[in-house]
């Protein structure tokens, strides 16, 4: 008995695929029936002996056979042609005429991702470009190589920091403003000894009247051996005499203490620094005045520019104690300056840490062997020491030498310099 509906045929089932074949492949995409929806009730085919008015009043004709590669003209549209609801996109689920997919979902996992990637990669590209710009800036003009009968090396790393009071780079106007004069040559207006090891940092401070003995050096420019004949005189002399390395050398000798770095800024270079960060907070303990530097300062707690900074650091007439206040002050004010530096609104701010870094690295000279490592090794020991994670002392003195220089304590140096020799804790107390 035939069981298909009226108008259809088995014909050839045997070879087809789709319902009422008798092969067990699974049916075709482009064989699978599609029947439209007609106007009486749901339409569609309603299953066998249903009326033609299920249909919506039309019959379906004959699913057409693929067998013999014909067939494409037959089907189920009004126009005769076969919709294989590629056309629809019925067969992916779509819905109406221009139906296609469901969009994929974005995929954040991979999106984050790349974006980290990128973000490191600049990162990377960043701090090389600023560690090649920031090297370039550094003056490396002192060759403490060419210092002779030097003394051993100990643990830790000492450096020389100095503040020199040249004009190198002053108008006149400038000149003027910062109270410097217009002295040639140059001198220093401060000396420090910074040892930086395991055991706590140690910032000393060398009065410029202290009195020492030239010993023989070789000449930095002529490379002469000039012998030294018991010559005593005060420490910023030896500066005066032959520059950076008959400074260290003469400390070398003086101390026993061996220098590995040398720092040096000048008065320009020193305000700039200052204004370039925005100035620095700094307790004034009572107020002072200096006509030659130009101090003019109230006590209490305030916001010094590089100008005022300058004539802080500078002023010692105004002191009983002289020069061993001023270098108190000045390590007081370094301490500060290199706080405020590290702070997160100068390091966080390009626009503030740029022009702090150029206007410091411009105008520092250093020895040759001195790597941006070690200047910032050099720059958070000074930090360390402000927050109280060091010691910050004066050289030991005992009174005035005969000629009126300040005299060390040279009991008290020894063990100084030997507890520093093997970075032992400082428990020698300077002035």
């Amino acid at each position: 008995m035939n069981e298909w509906p009226e108008g259809w045929s088995d014909d050839g089932r045997g070879t087809r695929y789709g319902r009422g074949s008798a092969q067990p492949q699974p049916e075709g995409a482009r064989v699978m029936r599609q029947v439209r929806h007609g106007q009486a009730g749901h339409g569609g085919y309603a299953g066998p002996g249903a009326p033609a008015a299920q249909y919506g009043g039309r019959v379906p004709r004959q699913q057409p056979s693929y067998v013999d590669g014909q067939g494409h003209g037959g089907g189920y549209g009004d126009d005769g042609g076969y919709d294989s609801g590629y056309n629809t996109g019925q067969v992916y689920g779509g819905s109406g005429a221009g139906g296609g997919g469901v969009r994929p979902r974005p995929n954040w996992g991979r999106r984050i991702k790349w974006t980290a990637i990128t973000v490191a990669g600049a990162l990377v590209v960043t701090a090389v470009g600023t560690y090649f710009w920031a090297d370039s800036k550094l003056h490396r003009d002192v060759d403490l190589s060419t210092v002779i009968d030097r003394p051993a090396t100990g643990e830790g790393t000492n450096y020389l920091i100095v503040g020199s009071d040249s004009r190198a780079g002053l108008s006149d106007e400038q000149k003027k403003k910062l109270h410097t004069g217009s002295a040639e040559g140059k001198r220093t207006d401060s000396m420090m000894i910074l040892h930086v090891g395991d055991n706590g940092d140690t910032l000393i401070s060398l009065p410029r009247d202290s009195d020492v003995v030239i010993p023989t050096y070789k000449g930095s420019a002529s490379g002469k051996v000039y012998q030294g004949r018991g010559r005593h005189t005060k420490l910023n002399a030896a500066y005066a005499e032959d520059g950076p390395t008959l400074l260290v050398r003469t400390i070398e000798y003086n101390t026993g203490l061996h220098i590995d770095h040398y720092v040096e800024i000048g008065f320009a270079g020193f305000a700039n620094i200052v204004d370039a960060v925005g100035g620095v907070e700094i307790t004034i303990d009572k107020p002072f005045k200096d006509k030659y530097s130009g101090a003019d300062f109230k006590a209490g707690k305030q916001k010094l520019n590089g100008e005022q900074a300058l004539a802080f650091v500078r002023t010692r007439h105004a002191f009983a104690a002289s020069d061993l206040q001023r270098t108190k002050n000045q390590q007081k004010f370094l301490s500060a300056l290199a706080h405020q530096v590290a702070t997160p609104s100068t390091v966080l701010n390009p626009f503030k840490l740029y022009p702090t870094m150029g206007a410091g690295l411009d105008s520092l000279i250093v020895d040759k062997d001195m790597s941006l490592w070690d200047l910032a090794s050099m720059f958070w020991a000074m930090k360390g020491v402000s927050g109280g994670e060091g010691t910050s002392m004066n050289m030991p003195i005992a009174g005035n030498a005969p000629n009126g220089n300040l005299q060390w304590d040279m009991a008290k140096v020894k063990t100084l310099v030997n507890e520093l020799k093997n970075d032992e804790k400082v428990t020698v107390s300077g002035n």
